[in-house]
């Protein structure tokens, strides 16, 4: 060490330090292989499949249809940049009809680079799409409905006078649910994967959360969503297990997370917050408003009429609405009803 090897190169001289290896274990060598299918260096990692043709390489990317305006762009312009900059052919199916995106190209870095900027086109749009499609607890038992009713003419019978209140604010009965996340799902295969996953997770934990059956929950108190009860926008009751386990707070939070994984949810919080809308002031505004998540539009908050819900949070604190029994999710398409008044279901487990 103190006396290392000098070594003269160009002129210059280096000292050359001594390193000991250290080997690593078989196993850990073996979890970090590179094989033949994996990334090298210069070959950058892909989530999708690029084939080898006769003419080069493309790429296939599943698109619904709404979006192919998107990578058209106005005239033309957004495709032919993409196809240009990428030294590669896009392949579009006609408006309406579903299909695939084709990309083809002569060198296969070129490929990937289109298809990673379709993409990233594609999850930037589909961020700003209202959601199409939500995952739910219906909580329109009769017994239920018939509360909430009650519920409804107490509140107008004793606060009416209080400012912004008015029949208007309150959750149609035949609708009233729990809302566990939304979806944003624009063709028929992808209403179709959401209804494949919803029966896959049936099978992996939900089966063994519920010893496969309905969970008893008591739906009891009211509580807002902001900060100031004066300035109420979202009143809901509050939903909790008979058994006062955490079963349906755990069934919840394992679905969001495995369809955030899926890529068909956005993950918006850390746990889910099990509340059922019982009055909003979205409703006012339009009685046609879908009637179904607090956070139904980001830019609706600042056209808002809030209400004064102090004193209806001390006279119904611990309003009973009932005990249901809970006994399939289901993905619930927004803006349509049943023969029973709730929302249509595309699928459930």
């Amino acid at each position: 060490v103190l006396r290392p090897t000098l070594v003269r190169t160009g002129g210059r001289v280096y000292r050359k330090n001594l390193i000991q290896e250290q080997p690593f274990p078989r196993e850990e060598e073996e979890d970090f292989c590179a094989g033949p299918g994996d990334c090298a260096d210069d070959d950058p990692c892909d989530a999708f499949v690029v084939e080898e043709t006769e003419r080069g390489f493309q790429s296939r990317v599943e698109v619904p249809s709404p979006f192919y305006k998107y990578i058209i762009g106005k005239k033309g312009e957004t495709k032919k940049r993409l196809e240009t900059e990428t030294r590669t052919s896009i392949s579009i199916p006609k408006p309406g009809v579903e299909g695939e995106i084709v990309i083809t190209g002569q060198q296969r870095s070129g490929v990937v680079s289109a298809r990673t900027r379709i993409d990233v086109l594609l999850d930037s749009f589909r961020k700003k799409q209202p959601f199409t499609h939500f995952l739910s607890f219906a909580l329109n038992q009769p017994a239920i409905q018939e509360k909430f009713l009650q519920f409804k003419e107490e509140v107008l019978e004793k606060c009416s006078q209080d400012h912004g209140v008015s029949s208007s604010l309150f959750q149609n009965p035949a609708k009233l649910h729990l809302t566990l996340g939304t979806l944003v799902l624009l063709n028929e295969q992808e209403i179709q994967k959401a209804c494949d996953l919803l029966q896959q997770c049936k099978e992996d934990f939900v089966d063994q959360i519920t010893g496969g059956k309905p969970l008893t929950v008591e739906v009891a108190g009211v509580e807002y969503m902001n900060d100031d009860p004066a300035m109420t926008d979202v009143l809901y009751a509050k939903v909790r297990m008979k058994d006062g386990s955490d079963r349906l707070q755990v069934i919840a939070d394992q679905l969001v997370e495995r369809f955030v994984a899926s890529g068909l949810m956005l993950k918006e919080w850390d746990r889910v917050k099990l509340h059922a809308t019982v009055m909003n002031t979205l409703f006012r505004k339009d009685p046609t408003e879908e009637r179904n998540n607090t956070m139904t539009g980001k830019s609706s908050f600042k056209e808002r009429e809030s209400f004064n819900g102090r004193n209806i949070l001390k006279l119904f604190e611990n309003f009973y609405f009932g005990e249901v029994q809970l006994d399939s999710v289901r993905l619930s398409q927004r803006f349509s009803s049943d023969t029973s008044g709730y929302y249509a279901t595309s699928g459930q487990l």
